[in-house]
């Protein structure tokens, strides 16, 4: 089924159910790094690799489905906050990629350069996601 803007209801429906479920699996990572960094508990880096790990791989599908919808279908309605939350999600994903790298190594050469790296990819996440929530809304390619 097509809505009126050619766009896929169920391709929508996936990408917004998916799309804020790795800010929630970064921010825990980031939240686990710093108890790491206070505790030295391997526990904690453990985890943070974990939650690093599978917030990575539900973070590409709602990226693949944006790709599609935004730069080749829906050309006409990709605002500039649009694609703004594409290259900040993309980019947020490239430095979770080089944590996790990080995170597989020996649990004492994780600090500082994990906290690093996890708060990187917070703070992009959630500049992309405010940044795009005070954008003005487009209907039908009008500005409300």
């Amino acid at each position: 089924m097509q809505n009126t803007f050619g766009q896929s209801r169920a391709a929508l429906a996936i990408y917004e159910l998916l799309n804020p479920v790795p800010l929630g699996f970064f921010v825990a990572a980031w939240i686990f790094d710093i108890l790491y960094l206070k505790s030295y508990q391997i526990m904690w880096t453990e985890a943070a690799s974990w939650l690093i790990a599978i917030g990575l791989v539900i973070a590409i599908i709602p990226r693949l489905i944006n790709l599609v919808q935004v730069w080749f279908t829906q050309r006409r309605l990709a605002t500039p906050a649009v694609k703004i939350h594409f290259w900040l999600y993309l980019v947020a994903i490239i430095v979770a990629i080089v944590n996790a790298f990080v995170h597989s190594r020996d649990a004492y050469a994780v600090v500082p350069l994990g906290v690093i790296l996890s708060t990187i990819v917070v703070v992009l996440l959630l500049i992309a996601n405010v940044q795009l929530a005070v954008r003005p809304a487009v209907v039908q390619g009008e500005t409300l």
